[in-house]
């Protein structure tokens, strides 16, 4: 009897821009087919420690993770992580963090976020975004004055209980495998912060707000309550992050741009492992009082306290770390190594 061997061939968001499609993936129970021999298989580039923040445009359809892979490969970086999860339907800024960056990267991820929001008035789902079932659909008679009265009224900080379907872990696993499975999970409430929300455009079928909030605020959450408010439902029909604290999206770059680069190119976009920490006041060390710094030692300065500072070398100019005064004692929180110190420009 004849066998047939059944294959997967989607294409995965990992294999665009690779030149080529990605070899299929066989289905679970077909025969096996012959491994390649191990001489015929591309060499795999070695990887390097490499420092800095990368800022890139994500994509639509790609996950946070898929980009942060994808770029680690054409960096050819030992060590990365990215700031902060942005789902598959939403595009704009995620920061990446390579080698020493990503004993930072917390501060990316405690930083207030902007976000470019389109709604879809007269229509609620099942996801409270584009992918979810229409839920209902409700007539939508609005003006100006109550959509901006309406966003005035989100302002400051407000409850929000976090959608099922989002990564949020429930007992190690994240809300979204609940909801596929069609289990409801009790969540907690959680403050946040709306700082701002500003109309950008309106027509009959679509409405674009500008959002500054803080961390931990769900977007499509906002986009519900915001269309009750109005009275006519709405769901978040594309969202983009513009902004990460003091990160832009203006000085990112896409994929694409990235891989038409070469190494020199791509390496020339790192930029420094500090700038995470840009708004923090800095202070300059003399050699010793450097050098006993980054062992972990506490160093007298008559300076008033402060919650977080970036600290330098001064001769040569050298960013060693982070600490916090306190009683007039400099007082090391997160330290490059010396070899990191070397390494970062």
């Amino acid at each position: 009897m004849k066998s047939t061997i059944a294959f997967d061939t989607r294409v995965t968001p990992a294999a665009v821009g690779n030149g080529a499609l990605q070899q299929p993936h066989r289905y679970a129970g077909t025969p096996k087919t012959r491994e390649a021999p191990q001489q015929d298989r591309p060499a795999r580039q070695p990887r390097r420690a490499l420092h800095g923040v990368l800022l890139v445009d994500k994509p639509l359809g790609w996950t946070s993770n898929d980009v942060l892979q994808k770029c680690k490969g054409m960096l050819r970086a030992e060590k990365g992580g990215h700031t902060g999860t942005l789902d598959p339907l939403a595009t704009g800024l995620l920061p990446l963090c390579f080698g020493a960056a990503t004993k930072f990267s917390q501060v990316s991820l405690d930083a207030d976020k902007c976000y470019r929001a389109t709604l879809r008035p007269g229509q609620t789902t099942t996801t409270a975004d584009a992918e979810g079932e229409l839920l209902q659909e409700r007539p939508v008679r609005l003006s100006t004055a109550q959509i901006e009265a309406a966003c005035q009224s989100l302002l400051g900080r407000i409850d929000q209980v976090p959608p099922m379907h989002s990564a949020l872990k429930h007992q190690g696993k994240a809300l979204y495998t609940y909801a596929r499975a069609g289990v409801e999970v009790e969540r907690a409430a959680r403050q946040v912060t709306i700082h701002a929300i500003d109309l950008i455009d309106w027509q009959h079928d679509h409405l674009i707000i500008d959002v500054r909030c803080s961390k931990g605020t769900y977007i499509r959450t906002l986009a519900e309550d915001l269309g009750e408010r109005l009275g006519c439902g709405a769901h978040l029909a594309a969202l983009q992050r513009t902004a990460c604290g003091a990160l832009q999206l203006q000085h990112s770059i896409t994929l694409e741009a990235l891989q038409a680069l070469d190494e020199a190119g791509r390496d020339a976009l790192l930029m420094p492992v500090d700038s995470l920490l840009a708004n923090w006041p800095e202070i300059e060390l003399q050699a010793e009082d450097a050098s006993r710094f980054l062992c972990g030692s506490r160093r007298r300065l008559p300076l008033p306290d402060a919650a977080a500072v970036r600290v330098y070398a001064q001769h040569p100019r050298a960013f060693l770390g982070s600490g916090h005064i306190q009683g007039g004692e400099l007082i090391a929180d997160r330290l490059l190594s010396p070899l990191e110190v070397r390494a970062t420009p």
